[in-house]
């Protein structure tokens, strides 16, 4: 064999890249769980994504800069800190999880804190097996072996975390499947340099107690999430679910069920009558009152089909469209009997269609006009939202609404973030759409705002269907008046290149909570 061959790696080589691998990948869901929980509990996910990968990313490297002072059983040092980051790392969703349920006050401080060490700890590790392999393995193939297996790693995680990771198993089952992850590799660890190792038994049952921990809070982990929610959510919980989009929680009490959305209320039994009439029968009737009917209507958001069930009361409705982003929703609130009652199986009406995508994309396709468009969003409390509340969604709604037809949506509180209210009528008249805005007081959020938009002008309908729970045509007049704490003021467009709207909305609502 020539001198310039290379010889074929050592079993310790390839277990050492493959650990890299692994701890590329650990830490990266490490990361991208910290920042999950952010934007579920802060808002904002661009904020908190940014905010967490920056202070991940400066932890690493004071790990890096740290891992100068170990020198001496270098292989002890890459095994406890393995076993570091697989107990604070696996359980860190566990651990904020829980704070937010027990200590919200404190999640901020613990989510950084835990980012700062988790980062740290990686940071040391890739030095510590650099100088591991460096024994054997010339500098250029070692910087290329490990960067490649680093990066690999991070790429693996970074397609399959949300495709199937999240949905599959939560947050919490994710972070300790890493940690175990990490566990095992400290204990791979601990069989090839058992020799090299000091107090080889403290060591090898160290690995053996932390692969417990974290065994047991996997088959815990069902229970624990269970005892967060029930201390987060006021009543008791009949049904809690993730979708590949948003965890779904549905609550009973005695004003019945409520249905939350990422920790959010999207209606309680008791009244959402009242925000549902609201949304739907001042543009579906306005537009039945000159004579004619609307036949096509399409419903964007709204999977729980309360929406649609308002619109069915019209039986001129010939087709509802229901674009759902969400299928678990469709699913859920068309199968649970519970939810069925509730929504007067309205998901199973021979009228209506579901299509489960984007309403964002949906709209921009060419397709049918609509005499009604009814969207039901959630707020805005992130940028994925916040596109639905831009000019470039509204000129796009726009052109699917027939000449004499109406939009309407639904559009935050006018008295708690009166300039995120009044925002988003400023970008639907951007536009062209002439709108008339108004309001409704649900017991649930308080008073609530909704914007009709249209190109021709809006007229109060004198009649309404039968059976209505909370408007009448005399009631219906009255919403459309705001009072001088509610009243107009000057806003900007809210655009895809700035989505004003949603900082608009987190400093308003965030200057309401206590």
């Amino acid at each position: 064999m020539g001198s310039s061959e290379r010889a074929p790696p050592r079993p310790v080589e390839v277990a050492l890249l493959a650990s890299v691998f692994v701890v590329a990948a650990c830490g990266l869901v490490y990361e991208l769980a910290a920042g999950a929980l952010a934007s579920y509990v802060l808002g904002d996910s661009v904020l908190q994504f940014s905010t967490v990968i920056g202070t991940y990313l400066f932890a690493m490297g004071i790990g890096s800069w740290l891992s100068r002072f170990f020198e001496r059983q270098l292989p002890a040092h890459f095994l406890r800190i393995e076993l570091l980051v697989a107990l604070i790392g696996g359980l860190l969703p566990a651990t904020l999880f829980l704070a937010n349920a027990f200590v919200p006050d404190s999640f901020r401080f613990l989510l950084y804190g835990l980012v700062l060490v988790v980062g740290t700890l990686v940071g040391l590790e890739i030095p510590l097996v650099m100088r591991i392999l460096k024994r054997n393995v010339a500098l250029k193939d070692l910087v290329s072996q490990v960067l490649t297996f680093d990066y690999l790693g991070a790429l693996a995680v970074s397609v399959v975390f949300p495709l199937w990771l999240v949905p599959q198993l939560g947050l919490v089952r994710t972070g300790l499947l890493f940690g175990l992850m990490n566990a095992a590799v400290a204990l791979w660890a601990w069989w090839l340099f058992r020799h090299e190792l000091p107090h080889r038994l403290a060591h090898l049952a160290a690995a053996v107690l932390t692969l417990g921990a974290l065994t047991t809070g996997w088959f815990g982990a069902q229970q624990l999430t269970t005892l967060a929610e029930d201390r987060f959510y006021q009543d008791r919980i009949v049904l809690a679910e993730s979708s590949d989009w948003q965890r779904i929680v549905l609550t009973h009490g005695r004003a019945g069920h409520r249905l939350y959305l990422n920790g959010n209320l999207q209606f309680a039994e008791r009244d959402e009558y009242r925000y549902h009439e609201a949304l739907v029968h001042p543009a579906m009737a306005a537009f039945a009152q000159g004579g004619g009917t609307p036949r096509r209507v399409a419903v964007l958001g709204g999977g729980d089909g309360m929406a649609v069930r308002e619109v069915l009361r019209y039986p001129g409705v010939e087709s509802v469209t229901l674009v759902e982003l969400d299928p678990h929703m469709t699913r859920l609130f068309s199968q649970n009997p519970a939810l069925r009652a509730l929504n007067a199986d309205a998901l199973h009406s021979p009228k209506l269609s579901i299509v489960n995508t984007d309403a964002f994309k949906w709209l921009e396709q060419d397709g049918d006009s609509f005499d009604v468009i009814v969207v039901d969003f959630p707020d805005p409390t992130n940028f994925s939202i916040g596109k639905l509340y831009t000019n470039a969604f509204f000129a796009s709604l726009q052109r699917r609404l027939s000449a004499s037809g109406f939009a309407v949506m639904q559009t935050t509180s006018p008295l708690v973030a009166r300039q995120s209210f009044w925002t988003v009528v400023t970008t639907m008249e951007s536009v062209g759409l002439r709108t008339a805005p108004y309001h409704a007081h649900v017991p649930s959020f308080g008073e609530w705002g909704f914007v009709i938009a249209s190109r021709r002008p809006y007229t109060p309908p004198a009649q309404l269907p039968p059976g209505l729970r909370f408007l009448t045509p005399e009631t219906l007049r009255l919403l459309f008046d705001f009072p001088a704490d509610m009243a107009r003021v000057p806003t900007e467009v809210n655009r895809l290149s700035n989505q004003v709207l949603v900082h608009t909305y987190e400093q308003e609502w965030g200057r309401a909570l206590p």
